[in-house]
């Protein structure tokens, strides 16, 4: 028997999954870590957490699932995208790891458009903008705010590329996680020696790049012995979460598109080509799927906005919180009768790229009650997923179907939500498992199972349940959506002075 293994190393903890050669899930175990926050707006992680983690969840695994050691064929490798583990020539952890939410680079965005000759050019050369949650600003803010730590360091990985260092003792990434450090050239799925050479940085720094079912190394003695598994184990490139997370779900030919609602909200759509938003408001990046890529919009926080509302504003309803909400919610008519939530809790990613915007209930009467502002606080994240859904439309990018997945899938009212506001009827998918599955199966190509992602997700993923378009409710969002685009252009400047008072 073949079993492979998928590991993801997320924000808030390690997920770790073995599926056999059919892709049946076998066992699947979770460690929590902690986040620091140093410093306002500052983000890091030990990495060392990440290795203790994966170590336990492995380990877990194997014991849930009574594998033997040689059950264990492959793993694959998902993580956050563009956190910065800076390595000295011994290859030891230099300082804690800068994380994709860290916000300290600003400074370090404006220098590399200028270095790169503007904003266009830029994209022209990285197929994206310069955002403070990539790496290269990292990297930057490093050399120019802690240079003895940068003169030290001989590699930058990323996080789950820091746990491949130490199962397999090689210095590898993958194309689609290597695309958000905003120093690959996209269309040509290699670094980018042109932008490097701007920035005055050493190609040397930055690690090998593979596709993400190509093998990069077999698992050490140290580590096969301390995982219980064995030399034989071989790892595959892996690839960034947001790219694992549309293999997982099937997202991996044209016209398919995933809608993620966790504590962000994330469009995910499967591209042939290169297809690249000139304003820089979409991400480009290269697909986990061998000679693809992908386009993304990111909602800084869409789960997190109900999340929010349940504990802050609800706490009386504790566990219940979920599900009083959506029932009062589900009375309410769409459009909530007037009320619009701007779901910018945390600034805003796409299409905005504005640190500054906030969130705010919109419309206010004396006959809105809790329910109103809990179906608001669902609309509003789906219009701000609908921004970047219209953006797609506008490259031509086709979307013949959506499939939602995260948190807010689980909810019907949710989903409805979204299958109108999007005009799609919205499918779900008997995988749930997201990122973990996803390099789980490309493992599963890696060692030999399948020939091809696309026929590892074709014998594996199937369309659980499908939620079809109210037209009243199509209607009723198609009215709203240019009021709702509107107020945050009304609002943009005044979000900049909110946030510039004590």
């Amino acid at each position: 028997m073949s079993v492979y293994l998928g590991i993801d190393i997320g924000t808030s903890g390690t997920k770790t999954l073995a599926i056999d050669e059919q892709g049946r899930i076998l066992a699947d175990a979770d460690a929590r870590y902690p986040l620091y926050h140093p410093k306002p707006l500052w983000s890091e992680q030990d990495p060392e957490d990440w290795w203790k983690a994966t170590v336990r969840t492995v380990r877990a695994v194997v014991r849930k699932a009574k594998l033997k050691p040689a059950d264990v064929r492959a793993i694959g490798l998902s993580g956050q995208m563009h956190g910065s583990v800076f390595l000295d020539k011994n290859h030891r952890v230099i300082r804690p790891a800068i994380l994709w939410n860290d916000q300290r680079t600003a400074a370090e965005c404006d220098e590399i458009e200028q270095r790169a000759e503007g904003r266009r050019k830029l994209i022209q050369m990285v197929a994206n903008p310069a955002l403070t949650g990539f790496t290269a600003p990292k990297i930057l803010w490093l050399r120019n705010h802690e240079p003895r730590h940068f003169d030290q360091t001989a590699k930058i990985l990323l996080p789950k590329d820091d746990v491949r260092r130490r199962l397999t003792g090689e210095l590898a990434t993958d194309v689609s996680d290597a695309s958000g450090m905003l120093l690959l050239d996209v269309r040509k799925r290699r670094w980018s020696t042109r932008l490097l050479s701007k920035l005055e940085l050493d190609s040397d720094l930055l690690p090998d790049c593979f596709e993400s079912e190509d093998v990069t190394g077999q698992l050490t003695p140290q580590a096969a012995k301390l995982l219980g598994l064995t030399t034989n184990c071989l790892v595959v490139g892996g690839a960034g979460d947001c790219a694992a997370n549309g293999v997982g779900t099937g997202v991996v030919k044209k016209g398919i598109l995933s809608t993620s609602i966790g504590t962000s909200g994330i469009m995910f759509v499967h591209s042939d080509n290169v297809e690249i938003d000139p304003e820089g408001r979409l991400h480009t990046f290269c697909h986990a799927v061998r000679g693809k890529w992908h386009m993304m919009g990111v909602s800084l926080t869409g789960g997190g906005a109900l999340q929010w509302f349940a504990q802050k504003m609800c706490p009386e309803l504790k566990k219940r919180a979920y599900e009083v909400l959506n029932r009062e919610a589900e009375a309410i008519p769409a459009g909530a009768e007037g009320l619009f939530f701007l779901p910018y809790l945390a600034g805003e990613r796409t299409p905005h790229a504005d640190p500054h915007a906030r969130g705010c209930f919109i419309g206010l009467t004396l006959k809105h009650t809790r329910g109103h502002l809990a179906r608001a606080i669902m609309e509003g994240v789906a219009f701000a997923m609908r921004d970047s859904l219209e953006i797609i439309r506008q490259l031509d990018v086709p979307v013949r179907q959506i499939r939602v997945s995260g948190g807010g899938s689980k909810s019907p009212l949710w989903r409805q939500i979204q299958a109108d506001t999007f005009g799609k009827q919205a499918v779900t998918i008997n995988a749930e498992e997201g990122p973990a599955y996803g390099v789980a199966l490309l493992a599963a190509v890696g060692g030999g199972s399948f020939r091809n992602i696309q026929e590892a997700c074709q014998a594996t993923i199937e369309v659980a349940s499908t939620t079809k378009v109210q037209r009243a409710a199509r209607a009723a969002y198609d009215r709203a959506f240019p009021v709702y685009q509107q107020l945050y252009r009304s609002l943009q400047d005044d979000f900049r002075r909110i946030s510039q008072l004590p």
